[in-house]
């Protein structure tokens, strides 16, 4: 796999938008970024505004990297470009062409299928644009929500990885998903077929 670096990024959806994030976004991250409630399955946060602004400095220098394995973008709404929320891709291994995905919304976002559109807007660009082999994800085990939308974008449940995570004081497991990339072509074939 010859790595090709993307930037600007901007991925387009029926709803949304991904793209990259910047300064100006400070105040919307901060908004999922330091809730307690929407970040209490990640292994990061609540953050601090600090913090968040760390985040956001680390990002935009990552997305400007050669070759470029990061992909943190901002989720957008298509129509009025409010950001809503996180999306990123991160390539692990070019030679072995494998990634894994993560997503998180603002929680007045949820339950609208956001995180849906934007997980599968990453598996296309992954598969499509970044010639992956293999996409994988993980969420902590009581997280159902994120375990539906993994389900939904075709991740097949590969196990669970125990204690994987030290989260404040406290061992985590976390349930591994993956997709490959002959299941991702067969399955964006059949659903062009159904719209047909």
């Amino acid at each position: 796999m010859q790595l090709v670096s993307f930037y600007p990024v901007l991925l387009e959806g029926d709803r949304l938008l991904l793209r990259e994030f910047q300064p100006s976004d400070l105040v919307d991250v901060h908004l999922y970024a330091g809730d307690p409630f929407v970040t209490r399955y990640m292994t990061w946060g609540p953050n601090t505004s600090e913090e968040t602004r760390a985040f956001l400095e680390q990002v935009m220098q990552l997305a400007r990297e050669e070759p470029r394995m990061t992909y943190e973008l901002a989720v957008t709404l298509r129509d009025t470009g409010e950001l809503i929320g996180g999306a990123g891709l991160r390539v692990h291994s070019v030679e072995h062409r494998n990634g894994d995905i993560g997503y998180i919304l603002r929680r007045d976002c949820w339950g609208r299928g956001y995180a849906t559109e934007a997980a599968r807007l990453l598996l296309h660009f992954g598969f499509d644009r970044l010639g992956l082999h293999r996409i994988w994800a993980t969420c902590d085990p009581e997280n159902t929500a994120s375990i539906r939308v993994l389900q939904k974008i075709g991740m097949q449940w590969e196990g669970r990885i125990r204690h994987q995570h030290l989260v404040r004081g406290r061992w985590r497991d976390s349930e591994l998903y993956a997709i490959l990339e002959d299941e991702w072509r067969g399955m964006t074939a059949l659903n062009a077929c159904q719209r047909r």
